[in-house]
């Protein structure tokens, strides 16, 4: 029995099939309204969820950024850095000393600090339907780390994403790929919406953006996390364990399912990271 077959066989709204199938995103089709009351739930909900405190956090994804991301990037300065839903900011460390004016997206006020290692910080809060308050052409690199599966309209948000960076400006981007169970539920460890991107989706909304696709890499592998004892850091903070983190999403990246259900099923590469650039004849447009 597949996913889609199994949530019909529980689910007493056969409506909600098509989103747990993958064939459809749930939140994209959702009234003004609901989006509201979407956001609204989201806006202080990782921050509540984990107790954020700036003393004790520590980001745990900088190999992962890394080798997916960062290294894919010219040598160059960005002179306008966005980042979106980056809490503290500590994700852009890696090119700190190659960013110049740096902004951060972030809907949590619980967040909001000055400066990042004695580098100035703007925040700016989002709106719920997803329209970003800059001008066309802000930004030559934007970061949007595990949060686009935190909004309802992820195609908006990628069009906005787009829309800000200057042609030939670069966005990182990286979500689950997976429904991350079943949202209408409270969840162990998750917010109250969030659900992750079916990846064939992903790939359609992102070349109805505008972006021309330099990298994909699925990644975040359940196996992953268990690698503990290869590193004294944080599993996604070891350069050896995304390594191997890349093997085995590889191998196993036919088995990529939206809503698995069963135990095969779910050995599967979690994530994706993308490497984007808006082209350079953009700017005729």
């Amino acid at each position: 029995m597949n996913p889609a077959s199994h949530f019909a066989a529980v689910s007493d709204d056969a409506q909600m099939v098509p989103y747990f199938n993958g064939e459809r995103l749930y939140g994209e089709d959702l009234s003004p309204d609901a989006i509201e009351r979407w956001f609204d739930a989201e806006t202080d909900g990782y921050a509540d969820l984990w107790g954020m405190d700036r003393t004790t956090y520590r980001y745990e994804y900088h190999a992962l950024n890394n080798a997916h991301g960062y290294r894919h990037l010219p040598n160059r300065t960005f002179d306008n850095v966005l980042s979106v839903g980056g809490a503290y900011g500590d994700e852009l460390l890696p090119i700190l000393a190659r960013a110049g004016n740096i902004t951060i997206l972030e809907p949590s006020s619980k967040f909001a600090t000055r400066e990042l290692r004695g580098v100035p910080v703007t925040y700016v809060a989002p709106t719920a339907a997803g329209e970003m308050p800059f001008p066309e052409g802000r930004f030559d690199l934007t970061t949007c780390f595990s949060c686009l599966h935190h909004v309802p309209k992820v195609s908006a948000m990628l069009a906005e994403l787009h829309r800000c960076l200057t042609p030939g400006g670069w966005a990182l981007v990286r979500d689950p790929i997976v429904s991350m169970g079943d949202w209408r539920r409270p969840r162990t460890g998750l917010t109250k919406n969030e659900r992750g991107i079916p990846l064939d989706l992903f790939r359609r909304m992102i070349k109805r953006s505008g972006f021309d696709i330099v990298a994909e890499n699925l990644c975040v592998f359940p196996v992953t996390t268990r690698l503990r004892f290869l590193t004294r850091d944080r599993v996604f903070n070891s350069n050896l364990a995304v390594r191997m983190d890349a093997v085995l999403s590889r191998a196993f990246a036919f088995n990529v399912s939206y809503h698995p259900t069963r135990l095969f099923e779910k050995l599967q590469p979690t994530a994706v990271a993308y490497v984007l650039q808006k082209p350079l004849e953009a700017s005729a447009e």
